[in-house]
């Protein structure tokens, strides 16, 4: 029989259809695609063919927008949200309105041409997160945004373009993002009943019940949720508490590159290198105001969650916002924890 689930932090349900389920092992990833177009703009040596550097990793003695960099970030060609202007916020009868202002930069992970971002070293993940907090922390000093979103597409069904070089994206925002809003109400209205953080919380029972713990190391967890929405839908959450991505130590940055870099090999070698998505949820920028939430330190705690394409969303889950995974969560850590990497 299909088992309804729900969400702890936010309340949404999900529902686990066991009896149209796979076993885990019949879950796979299509072939990648050949990116043939040469060269590749992505790649050491082709800095001509981005627009200029925002950040770099590189020898003091290179020039910007040259080679010799370990990794770069460049203004996306296409971008969502312009940099320039003023938000403008307006009204038009009972609709609102603002200009699209905001930040799109693109993360080029590696200067060698390497597609998934779990072939690279721990080290090199490690400088990609040091990357996104270093690039945060600067954009957080523009008043005009509010969030800023870290995400990866890897390949083309996952929204990464036909390019096969390993990458991610950074959003500013001018408002606050309404699945972390739903976090954040989520995560308050537990703390103000129980004055723990429901994060926290959820750790314990998981490293307690390790049913769907899949990695515990160096200070992180990865899991596989009680309310999955999708199969092998991966969290990693540090087990210290934490509200703040930008917070984190220069100690814990390794330790997190192992640990991402461990589950994303686990996702290629056992589903046969799948598209992904993940995106980085953590607190946004505090701007001080009347009925700013002051709690957010103690009741938010930000998180990685990493989602397979590998089944799709139709139109039941557009209509009632239930989402539907055909493979139950304990089962696909269980395989998880077996493919060895």
């Amino acid at each position: 029989m299909p088992e309804l689930r729900k969400d702890p932090i936010i309340g949404r349900w999900v529902i686990i259809a066991t009896e149209r389920a796979k076993r885990p092992d019949q879950f796979s990833g299509q072939p990648q695609e050949a990116y043939v177009e040469k060269p590749c703009p992505f790649c050491e040596g082709s800095e001509s063919h981005t627009p200029p550097e925002i950040y770099a990793l590189r020898p003091t003695h290179t020039p910007p927008n040259s080679p010799g960099w370990e990794l770069r970030v460049v203004p996306s060609i296409s971008p969502f949200l312009e940099i320039e202007g003023d938000l403008d916020r307006r009204g038009k009868g009972l609709y609102d309105m603002m200009s699209g202002i905001g930040a799109h930069e693109i993360v080029i992970e590696t200067n060698q041409h390497i597609g998934n971002m779990a072939d690279l070293s721990a080290e090199q993940v490690s400088k990609v997160i040091t990357c996104y907090i270093d690039r945060m922390v600067d954009l957080e000093k523009d008043k005009r945004f509010k969030y800023v979103l870290v995400f990866k597409n890897y390949s083309w069904i996952a929204g990464g373009g036909r390019v096969r070089h390993s990458r991610s994206q950074l959003i500013a925002t001018p408002v606050n993002l309404k699945r972390v809003k739903e976090e954040l109400v989520g995560a308050r209205q537990y703390y103000d009943y129980h004055e723990r953080c429901v994060f926290c919380d959820l750790i314990k029972q998981e490293l307690e019940s390790k049913d769907r713990l899949i990695l515990d190391i160096d200070g992180f967890i990865a899991i596989t949720p009680f309310a999955s929405r999708f199969p092998f839908e991966v969290w990693i959450l540090p087990k210290k508490h934490s509200s703040d991505f930008i917070n984190l130590e220069m100690s814990m940055r390794l330790d997190l590159g192992r640990i991402l870099k461990k589950i994303l090999m686990k996702l290629k070698k056992g589903l046969n290198d799948p598209p992904y998505n993940y995106i980085l949820h953590t607190a946004p920028f505090r701007r001080p105001k009347v009925g700013y939430w002051k709690s957010i330190e103690n009741d938010y705690h930000w998180h990685i969650e990493i989602t397979p394409r590998l089944t799709r969303v139709a139109g039941f889950e557009w209509g009632t916002g239930f989402y539907i995974c055909p493979l139950l969560p304990e089962d696909a850590a269980k395989f998880l924890r077996e493919v060895d990497v």
